[in-house]
């Protein structure tokens, strides 16, 4: 399930909420119990197993060729 954050206009705090995706433009309280909530922009990071990245097949390079233009 994935987890939103937010932060109180009234106290400053910033939390996070698991909730499914269906509720994610839900109002939510902040832990203290304020209701004047807005959800924060986050952004994601996506990782592989690791390593450098690979090439693309043909001998790679921005261009295809090897080289850059």
């Amino acid at each position: 399930m994935p987890r939103y954050d937010y932060r109180c206009r009234s106290c400053g705090d910033t939390f996070e909420v698991t909730r499914p995706m269906r509720e994610a433009s839900a109002p939510t309280t902040c832990p203290q119990g304020h209701t004047d909530t807005v959800k924060l922009l986050s952004t994601v990071a996506v990782t592989g197993r690791g390593g450098a990245p690979s090439a693309p097949a043909g001998g790679g390079g921005c261009c295809g060729g090897g080289g850059c233009c």
